[in-house]
């Protein structure tokens, strides 16, 4: 008799749940439940949190080449996504054609080399662009933080950790804007989205309020990058910038929104 009952109230329980779970399609009062922009886009399972923060070694990741040191400066040894470089070949190749030079100045940056640039220009034994010791000029934790996101990303939070982006030729925008470093400029931006790149670092303005300050020299392989800034967005929180001196102001800056997400919104689709 019990087991009876209960069985029957049960089932009574479920049809009451399933009645009121389930809505027709073409009933006013069902919604097709939206799905955020950045869902749409498939993500590689290759890419985790720890890749997205560059905590691997590019010499020895499976899917990064070394680039040829004749497209770059020959400074140090440069290493890309496998996938980023052949596109970055074919777009130089092509420039070189046109009579163009592309130059590659950097390229991929893991966390730790991410680290040393941080924390050098946080304790002042390297100086900011703006020739100052940031340590002395600025005391305040989040202002020192701020000046130095004027160009420089905090470990865990850069571009460069992806094996998608480079920077070319000069790292000033004067030099883009006059002579040889304008012809260079105005190429990229009509031939590079050609080859998948784009400028994430635009002019600040209404369309990109946050963020680093325009970069005409850095450019980004669009369709690996925006899958990272998708699962920075979905997944990556200002708790897990940390590692490094300074990392306190990642929370109170809220860097991830602001920079890593804070990008021209061409490079976005």
């Amino acid at each position: 008799m019990y087991r009876s009952f209960s069985s029957n109230f049960l089932f009574v329980l479920l049809l009451f749940a399933c009645n009121n779970a389930v809505k027709d399609p073409g009933s006013k009062e069902f919604s097709e439940p939206e799905i955020p922009a950045e869902r749409l886009i498939e993500i590689d399972t290759a890419f985790t949190l720890d890749y997205l923060r560059g905590y691997f070694q590019p010499s020895k990741h499976p899917d990064f080449v070394k680039v040829d040191p004749a497209y770059t400066d020959a400074y140090r040894e440069y290493y890309l996504h496998r996938e980023t470089w052949e596109a970055y070949k074919k777009m130089a190749d092509a420039a070189t054609k046109d009579g163009v030079e592309l130059i590659i100045r950097s390229a991929t940056r893991n966390f730790e080399h991410q680290k040393s640039i941080w924390e050098g220009k946080w304790t002042g034994s390297r100086l900011i662009e703006e020739g100052a010791n940031a340590a002395k000029k600025y005391p305040d934790p989040q202002t020192r933080a701020l000046r130095i996101l004027l160009y420089s990303s905090m470990p865990g939070t850069s571009r460069h950790h992806w094996g998608t982006d480079i920077d070319l030729n000069n790292f000033t925008n004067a030099y883009f804007k006059t002579g040889e470093g304008a012809k260079i400029y105005q190429w990229l931006v009509a031939n590079a989205p050609n080859y998948g790149f784009c400028q994430p670092y635009s002019p600040k303005g209404p369309d990109r309020p946050f963020g680093y300050e325009e970069e005409r020299w850095h450019w980004s392989y669009m369709p690996l990058a925006k899958q990272l800034t998708a699962l920075a967005k979905l997944k990556l929180s200002d708790e897990e910038i940390n590692g490094f001196i300074g990392a306190e102001t990642a929370q109170q800056i809220g860097v991830v929104e602001k920079y890593i997400l804070g990008i021209n919104k061409l490079c976005l689709h």
